[in-house]
């Protein structure tokens, strides 16, 4: 199975490749999107948080993330299977695999939604316009939101040009990822407030660039999960594995803006900052720069 997987695997990056790019986003997600009914609100709920986490890898690094998977897995002893699944580790893998993530020239963007405030809610005009994923997608873009402009500051300082990303996700059943691009295709042409302080830069973005496929097709979807799972575990209160050691961990390759984490490396939604988290949930923000204030 591993061989398999590792020939499916190069041949998929020799398609890639023939198309240049200067970084690659791979983006996993853990929870889902449901929001008809949401725990612990509806006990048969779907899940409280939907978590987005985007790892951005310089180009020349690409060829290198089956390499640092495959020594994580050694490293733990996670050999068993062809592919990692971080929320499969007991909690001293899981330590040792954030902290080795944690070593690696990469930088992790990510969105934690809570989804209490939203239970029921639907939007008619997305549906009118054909999607039915649109929370989804908004959540997407706030990942690509930060994922974009720090992409273009950061090729401006090394190249003096926008640099072009390369934007994989991990494919998941029920999303339909061509809805997705065309969201942003509106966003793009129909373009944003002038006050709205935050927007996709599509100066670093080319759709022939944007792909998505199962997380063994590529190690570097499957270091995503590290990261996606990591701060998943950390919010998720209401599942005895819930712990914020992990996600602390990553400190050190979480993006910043101006020296702060917080609404760049580390989205909280909503956004307003309020007394509806629980005190154990505040906990893994807090350590990431974000202040909460009992109304």
């Amino acid at each position: 199975m591993r061989v398999l997987t590792n020939l499916k695997s190069l041949a998929f990056d020799r398609q890639m490749s023939e198309i240049e790019y200067d970084y690659v986003l791979f983006i996993d997600e853990a929870g889902d999107d449901g929001l008809k009914k949401v725990m612990p609100i509806d006990k048969d709920g779907s899940s409280e948080w939907l978590v987005l986490s985007g790892l951005l890898v310089r180009a020349e690094d690409e060829g290198r993330c089956r390499e640092w998977l495959d020594s994580i897995r050694t490293d733990i002893d996670a050999l068993q299977s062809g592919v990692l699944h971080f929320r499969k580790l007991s909690p001293s893998k899981k330590i040792r695999a954030a902290e080795m993530l944690s070593e690696l020239p990469v930088r992790c963007f990510t969105v934690c939604s809570n989804k209490k405030n939203m239970r029921g809610y639907n939007n008619p005009r997305a549906a009118q316009a054909g999607s039915k994923q649109w929370f989804y997608n908004w959540v997407v873009r706030v990942l690509m939101e930060r994922a974009t402009t720090f992409c273009l500051n950061n090729s401006m300082r090394r190249f003096g040009r926008p640099g072009k990303m390369k934007v994989l996700f991990s494919s998941r059943g029920g999303h339909s990822y061509g809805q997705t691009k065309a969201y942003w295709e509106k966003l793009r042409v129909g373009g944003r407030p002038l006050l709205d302080r935050r927007q996709i830069r599509f100066e670093v973005l080319s759709y022939r660039l944007v792909d998505y496929v199962p997380h063994y097709l590529h190690a570097g979807l499957q270091l995503a999960d590290l990261s996606a799972s990591a701060f998943y575990q950390a919010v998720d209160t209401n599942s005895t594995k819930w712990a914020i050691d992990y996600a602390k961990m990553l400190t050190p390759i979480v993006a910043r803006a101006n020296g702060s984490f917080t609404d760049m490396g580390i989205v909280l939604q909503p956004h307003w900052i309020d007394s509806g988290l629980n005190s154990e949930q505040k906990l893994i923000f807090q350590h990431f720069g974000y202040k909460f204030y009992n109304k």
